[in-house]
């Protein structure tokens, strides 16, 4: 086990272009993985199981990055363990759809003067 680690160490030093690679995509996993700091966070403050907008946009990003960093590595895994991306994008949709609907009905409605 130690010679494998001492290669792959030796590898990425050999290799910054490839050091900077593994690093994105640890960056990916730590974006996606933050994604519950800030739901258990959040719901924490509020004394309740939240569910916060930022939850969704983490998971964006973080997917972004990691399915990107597995389709430079040819990563079958990786890449299909991102499918969730589909539906984090689908719930920002319908987040921002219920918003809006819910700013059209506070605003108030101009009236049309016809001469």
């Amino acid at each position: 086990m130690w010679e494998a680690i001492s290669e792959r160490i030796a590898f990425y030093a050999a290799h910054p272009g490839e050091s900077l690679w593994l690093a994105f995509g640890v960056m990916g996993q730590l974006v996606f993985a933050s994604r519950f700091v800030v739901q258990w966070f959040v719901s924490e403050r509020q004394g309740r199981s939240v569910m916060p907008v930022a939850f969704w946009y983490l998971s964006v990003i973080g997917s972004l990055m990691t399915i990107t960093y597995g389709i430079y590595r040819l990563e079958p895994v990786i890449i299909i363990g991102q499918f969730g991306l589909f539906i984090y994008l689908r719930n920002l949709v319908l987040i921002h759809r219920e918003r809006a609907g819910k700013m059209a009905e506070s605003a108030p409605e101009a009236e049309e003067k016809f001469p």
